[in-house]
């Protein structure tokens, strides 16, 4: 499909200032010119047009608002003034894998003020010596090339970060160390509280035979009582009839 073509597709009958985001990867630049691209994108922040067979920019339209350029896998290895002229608000732009092959490629890179990282990486230029130290000499406004800073540092990946954020806020906590101890440790005061139980269990049941004890001897000195109660009055009983008998 040929850019102009996927640009009518991508933008999907929407306005052209509606555009915030455009992407035309793999499309057929007809003469290495870009194509299908206006002015009327006044909003756009972020467009890609990776492997289209570009060598110029010279027809790139006016991009005000654009941050982010993706240009790899391409046959640019000059023209690059352009981008100052159209993007002057560019922070990253990507160049990787293009015809560029000597500084005097990207001097024009200079008057890109905001520029904060560049990538180069798979060009000509990476092979000369002092490679990273002259671009960074030459684009002083530039913080990292080639994803890294002067310090090696490697460049903070945005995408990573917002999965990490999401991570956080959506996905459920994992189980670590801590809930491992505080298992361990509930196990260990219900495996108490069992045996404090079992033993207060074993003393109710001391206590109920006791009381069971208890109430028998209880209910043998009743009997007992009643018994000689019994005795007596049945021994009463027979001195009134001895009494009755006399008379």
């Amino acid at each position: 499909m040929d850019m102009k073509k996927r640009i009518t597709v991508e933008l999907r009958n929407r306005s052209p200032a509606e555009i915030v985001e455009l992407v035309v990867d793999n499309s057929r630049s007809a003469d290495g010119e870009v194509e299908g691209l206006t002015d009327a994108l006044t909003e756009l922040e972020f467009l890609s047009m990776v492997n289209v067979g570009l060598s110029s920019l010279a027809k790139l339209p006016s991009l005000p608002k654009l941050h982010k350029l993706e240009l790899s896998d391409n046959n640019l290895s000059g023209s690059l003034e352009t981008l100052s002229e159209k993007c002057p608000n560019l922070t990253y732009l990507n160049l990787s894998g293009n015809k560029i092959k000597e500084l005097s490629n990207v001097e024009a890179l200079q008057n890109l003020k905001s520029l904060q990282s560049l990538d180069l990486f798979n060009c000509e230029i990476t092979s000369l010596e002092d490679y990273r130290e002259s671009v960074f000499e030459l684009l002083p406004q530039v913080t990292y090339l080639d994803g890294f800073d002067q310090e090696d540092n490697e460049a903070p990946d945005s995408e990573a970060e917002d999965e990490d954020e999401d991570g956080e806020d959506g996905a459920a906590p994992t189980r670590g160390y801590d809930d491992d101890e505080d298992e361990d440790e509930d196990g260990s005061e219900g495996g108490e509280v069992g045996l404090s139980f079992q033993v207060k269990r074993n003393d109710q049941d001391d206590d109920d035979d006791d009381d069971d004890e208890f109430g028998e001897e209880e209910e043998e000195d009743q009997a007992g009582v009643q018994g000689e109660k019994r005795k007596r009055e049945v021994d009463d009983e027979g001195e009134d009839d001895e009494d009755d008998e006399d008379d």
